[in-house]
Protein backbone atom coordinates (compact mmCIF):
# COMPACT_ATOMS: atom_id res chain seq x y z
CA UNK A 1 0.00 0.00 0.00
CA UNK A 2 2.81 2.43 0.88
CA UNK A 3 4.30 1.82 -2.55
CA UNK A 4 0.97 2.73 -4.20
CA UNK A 5 0.75 5.94 -2.13
CA UNK A 6 4.31 6.86 -3.11
CA UNK A 7 3.48 6.22 -6.79
CA UNK A 8 0.45 8.54 -6.58
CA UNK A 9 2.50 11.24 -4.82
CA UNK A 10 5.29 11.05 -7.45
CA UNK A 11 2.85 11.29 -10.35
CA UNK A 12 0.87 14.17 -8.82
CA UNK A 13 4.02 16.13 -7.95
CA UNK A 14 5.32 15.68 -11.50
CA UNK A 15 2.03 17.04 -12.87
CA UNK A 16 2.30 20.16 -10.70
CA UNK A 17 6.05 20.74 -11.07
CA UNK A 18 6.16 20.16 -14.82
CA UNK A 19 2.91 22.00 -15.51
CA UNK A 20 1.44 18.98 -17.26
CA UNK A 21 -2.13 18.98 -18.53
CA UNK A 22 -2.64 15.31 -17.67
CA UNK A 23 -2.71 13.11 -14.59
CA UNK A 24 -2.04 9.38 -14.87
CA UNK A 25 -3.04 7.43 -11.77
CA UNK A 26 -3.59 4.11 -13.53
CA UNK A 27 -2.64 0.91 -11.70
CA UNK A 28 -2.31 2.62 -8.30
CA UNK A 29 -4.71 0.35 -6.38
CA UNK A 30 -7.06 3.27 -5.74
CA UNK A 31 -10.50 2.58 -4.26
CA UNK A 32 -11.46 6.23 -4.81
CA UNK A 33 -9.87 9.47 -5.97
CA UNK A 34 -7.64 10.49 -3.03
CA UNK A 35 -8.83 13.62 -1.19
CA UNK A 36 -5.24 14.77 -0.72
CA UNK A 37 -4.83 14.95 -4.49
CA UNK A 38 -7.49 17.67 -4.70
CA UNK A 39 -5.40 19.79 -2.32
CA UNK A 40 -2.12 19.27 -4.18
CA UNK A 41 -3.69 19.93 -7.58
CA UNK A 42 -5.88 22.88 -6.51
CA UNK A 43 -3.56 25.40 -8.18
CA UNK A 44 -3.56 23.57 -11.51
CA UNK A 45 -7.06 22.04 -11.81
CA UNK A 46 -7.99 24.50 -14.57
CA UNK A 47 -5.07 23.19 -16.68
CA UNK A 48 -5.87 19.49 -16.36
CA UNK A 49 -7.31 18.13 -19.62
CA UNK A 50 -6.74 14.36 -19.32
CA UNK A 51 -7.10 12.08 -16.29
CA UNK A 52 -6.34 8.37 -16.40
CA UNK A 53 -7.61 6.27 -13.50
CA UNK A 54 -7.59 2.96 -15.39
CA UNK A 55 -7.03 -0.41 -13.76
CA UNK A 56 -7.67 0.57 -10.16
CA UNK A 57 -10.28 -0.70 -7.68
CA UNK A 58 -12.56 2.32 -7.76
CA UNK A 59 -16.16 1.68 -6.73
CA UNK A 60 -17.22 5.31 -6.92
CA UNK A 61 -16.18 8.64 -8.39
CA UNK A 62 -17.29 11.56 -6.23
CA UNK A 63 -19.26 14.61 -7.34
CA UNK A 64 -16.31 16.66 -6.10
CA UNK A 65 -14.13 15.07 -8.80
CA UNK A 66 -16.42 16.30 -11.60
CA UNK A 67 -16.95 19.75 -10.09
CA UNK A 68 -13.20 20.21 -9.53
CA UNK A 69 -11.80 19.12 -12.90
CA UNK A 70 -14.16 21.23 -14.99
CA UNK A 71 -11.79 21.57 -17.97
CA UNK A 72 -11.34 17.82 -18.55
CA UNK A 73 -11.40 16.67 -22.17
CA UNK A 74 -10.65 12.96 -21.65
CA UNK A 75 -11.39 10.65 -18.73
CA UNK A 76 -10.23 7.04 -18.60
CA UNK A 77 -11.89 4.95 -15.88
CA UNK A 78 -11.63 1.54 -17.57
CA UNK A 79 -10.89 -1.55 -15.51
CA UNK A 80 -12.47 -0.46 -12.22
CA UNK A 81 -15.60 -1.66 -10.39
CA UNK A 82 -17.86 1.33 -11.01
CA UNK A 83 -21.62 0.78 -11.16
CA UNK A 84 -22.73 4.40 -11.60
CA UNK A 85 -21.57 7.98 -12.04
CA UNK A 86 -22.76 10.95 -9.99
CA UNK A 87 -25.22 13.37 -11.61
CA UNK A 88 -22.48 16.02 -11.58
CA UNK A 89 -20.83 14.24 -14.54
CA UNK A 90 -23.28 16.18 -16.71
CA UNK A 91 -21.49 19.40 -15.68
CA UNK A 92 -18.40 18.37 -17.69
CA UNK A 93 -18.82 21.05 -20.36
CA UNK A 94 -15.63 20.19 -22.29
CA UNK A 95 -15.46 16.38 -22.02
CA UNK A 96 -15.00 14.72 -25.42
CA UNK A 97 -14.10 11.15 -24.45
CA UNK A 98 -14.96 8.85 -21.54
CA UNK A 99 -13.73 5.28 -21.21
CA UNK A 100 -15.84 3.18 -18.82
CA UNK A 101 -14.93 -0.20 -20.33
CA UNK A 102 -14.63 -3.24 -18.07
CA UNK A 103 -16.51 -1.88 -15.09
CA UNK A 104 -19.75 -3.09 -13.46
CA UNK A 105 -22.36 -0.84 -15.08
CA UNK A 106 -25.73 -2.60 -15.45
CA UNK A 107 -27.58 0.63 -16.25
CA UNK A 108 -26.38 3.08 -18.90
CA UNK A 109 -25.14 6.28 -17.17
CA UNK A 110 -27.87 8.55 -18.61
CA UNK A 111 -26.25 11.79 -17.44
CA UNK A 112 -23.58 11.25 -20.13
CA UNK A 113 -26.23 12.07 -22.73
CA UNK A 114 -26.40 15.62 -21.30
CA UNK A 115 -22.77 16.39 -22.18
CA UNK A 116 -22.99 18.26 -25.49
CA UNK A 117 -19.25 17.98 -26.25
CA UNK A 118 -18.99 14.21 -25.73
CA UNK A 119 -17.76 12.43 -28.90
CA UNK A 120 -16.70 9.00 -27.62
CA UNK A 121 -18.27 6.68 -25.03
CA UNK A 122 -16.67 3.31 -24.33
CA UNK A 123 -18.78 0.94 -22.22
CA UNK A 124 -17.37 -2.35 -23.53
CA UNK A 125 -17.35 -5.25 -21.08
CA UNK A 126 -20.01 -4.10 -18.66
CA UNK A 127 -23.42 -5.61 -17.80
CA UNK A 128 -25.67 -3.34 -19.84
CA UNK A 129 -28.90 -4.77 -21.20
CA UNK A 130 -30.24 -1.51 -22.66
CA UNK A 131 -28.82 1.59 -24.33
CA UNK A 132 -30.81 4.88 -24.56
CA UNK A 133 -30.43 5.25 -28.32
CA UNK A 134 -32.97 8.06 -28.58
CA UNK A 135 -31.06 10.21 -26.05
CA UNK A 136 -27.74 9.26 -27.66
CA UNK A 137 -29.08 10.30 -31.07
CA UNK A 138 -29.85 13.74 -29.65
CA UNK A 139 -26.24 14.26 -28.58
CA UNK A 140 -24.80 16.89 -30.95
CA UNK A 141 -21.16 15.70 -30.91
CA UNK A 142 -21.37 11.92 -30.43
CA UNK A 143 -19.34 10.08 -33.07
CA UNK A 144 -18.57 6.71 -31.48
CA UNK A 145 -20.17 4.31 -28.96
CA UNK A 146 -18.71 0.96 -27.91
CA UNK A 147 -21.08 -1.47 -26.18
CA UNK A 148 -19.34 -4.72 -27.17
CA UNK A 149 -19.36 -7.57 -24.65
CA UNK A 150 -22.53 -6.49 -22.86
CA UNK A 151 -25.60 -8.75 -22.38
CA UNK A 152 -27.80 -6.46 -24.48
CA UNK A 153 -31.45 -7.47 -24.77
CA UNK A 154 -32.88 -8.40 -28.17
CA UNK A 155 -34.74 -5.07 -28.63
CA UNK A 156 -31.55 -3.13 -28.03
CA UNK A 157 -29.58 -5.38 -30.39
CA UNK A 158 -32.17 -4.80 -33.14
CA UNK A 159 -32.18 -1.05 -32.58
CA UNK A 160 -28.39 -0.99 -32.81
CA UNK A 161 -28.59 -2.54 -36.28
CA UNK A 162 -30.44 0.40 -37.83
CA UNK A 163 -28.41 3.36 -39.12
CA UNK A 164 -27.33 6.03 -36.65
CA UNK A 165 -25.42 9.27 -37.04
CA UNK A 166 -22.59 7.85 -34.90
CA UNK A 167 -20.57 4.63 -35.14
CA UNK A 168 -21.66 1.81 -32.86
CA UNK A 169 -19.52 -1.16 -31.91
CA UNK A 170 -21.71 -3.88 -30.48
CA UNK A 171 -21.58 -7.60 -29.80
CA UNK A 172 -23.91 -8.18 -32.74
CA UNK A 173 -21.11 -7.18 -35.09
CA UNK A 174 -18.44 -9.44 -33.64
Amino acid sequence: MAEAVAKVARRINATVEEGKDSVDLSKCMLASFPDGVFKVLRTVTENIRVITLADNEMKVVSSKFFTTFTQLRELDLQGNVLTKLPDSVSEMKHLTSINLANNKFSIFPDKLTEIATLERIDLQGNSLTEVPLEKLSDMPSLKWLNVKSNPLDSNTKSALQSPHKFDILSTAES
